[in-house]
C-alpha cells in the first residue's frame, strides 16, 4: 500500500510539475517533451513521466503522435478558433444551467472569487510581458464560479481543461491586453447579469467576453508568424 501511495503522489507530482511548466512557458508550444529527459529532471520512472504526459495528451496540453514521441501543443490559428468554439458550446451551456439552478452559495462563491480578480495584480512586477500566476489563478477561480451551480461535474472538467488549452494563448497576448481592453468591466458585467438570474445576457456576455479575447489573441498569434 505504502509504495501505491508513493508511486500515485510522485505522478501527481510530474504531472502537476510539467503542466505548470507548459503553463508559464517554461516548456515552450511545439517543443518535444522527452520522457527520458524528464525522467532524470523530475527522478522518477519512465512510466511515471508517460502516464503524465498522457494525461496531459487528454487535457489538449501536450500532443502525442505515432513514432514521434510528445511535445507541447503547437498554437495554431485554426486550433484557436475551434477551441473558442468549443469553449462558448460547453461553458455557455453550463452558465445557462448555473443560472438556472445555483444557489446562495453558488451566488456568494461568484462575489468572492469577483473580489479576489479585482483586487489581484494581472502582471508580474508591473512587467506587461508576463501575466501573474495569481491573476491566473484568481481568473480560473471566477470563470469556474459562474458555471458551479450547473453541478454537472464532467461538465466542469471539461470546461476546466479548455481553460488550460486556452491560456497557452493568452500569454501570448499579454503585451496587447493592459490599457487596450476594459477586463474589469467585462467580468463585472458577466456577474451582475449571473446574479440578476437573466439568462441570455449572461450567456451573450459570456460569450463576447471569449470572442474578444479570441480576436485579440488571432492579432498576437499572426504577429509572431509574422516575425518567424
Amino acid at each position: 500500500m505504502a509504495r501505491t501511495v508513493t508511486a500515485h503522489t510522485r505522478g501527481g507530482h510530474v504531472y502537476e510539475a510539467i503542466r505548470t511548466g507548459i503553463l508559464t512557458g517554461e516548456f515552450q508550444p511545439g517543443q518535444k517533451l522527452k520522457p527520458n529527459d524528464l525522467r532524470i529532471q523530475y527522478g522518477v520512472s519512465l512510466s511515471v513521466v508517460r502516464e503524465a504526459l498522457s494525461r496531459l495528451a487528454e487535457q489538449r496540453l501536450v500532443q502525442s503522435q505515432p513514432n514521434q514521441g510528445f511535445q507541447v501543443v503547437p498554437l495554431s490559428e485554426k486550433a484557436l478558433r475551434d477551441l473558442t468554439d468549443l469553449r462558448v458550446m460547453v461553458e455557455c451551456f453550463a452558465l445557462r444551467r448555473a443560472v438556472e439552478r445555483g444557489d446562495v452559495t453558488w451566488e456568494a462563491e461568484i462575489v468572492a472569487a469577483h473580489h479576489t480578480l479585482t483586487v489581484t495584480p494581472p502582471y508580474e512586477d508591473d512587467d506587461s510581458s508576463q501575466i501573474s500566476e495569481s491573476w491566473e489563478q484568481a481568473h480560473r477561480r471566477f470563470h469556474y464560479a459562474l458555471i458551479a451551480g450547473c453541478d454537472m461535474p464532467i461538465v466542469l472538467e471539461l470546461c476546466s481543461s479548455l481553460f488550460d488549452a486556452t491560456q497557452l494563448y493568452r500569454r501570448l497576448a499579454a503585451p496587447l491586453t493592459q490599457g487596450g481592453r476594459d477586463f474589469a468591466t467585462e467580468h463585472a458585467q458577466i456577474m451582475e447579469a449571473v446574479l440578476a438570474r437573466d439568462v441570455d445576457v449572461s450567456v451573450a456576455r459570456l460569450e463576447l467576453h471569449f470572442r474578444a479575447t479570441t480576436k485579440l489573441l488571432l492579432t498576437q498569434l499572426l504577429q509572431v508568424k509574422s516575425d518567424t
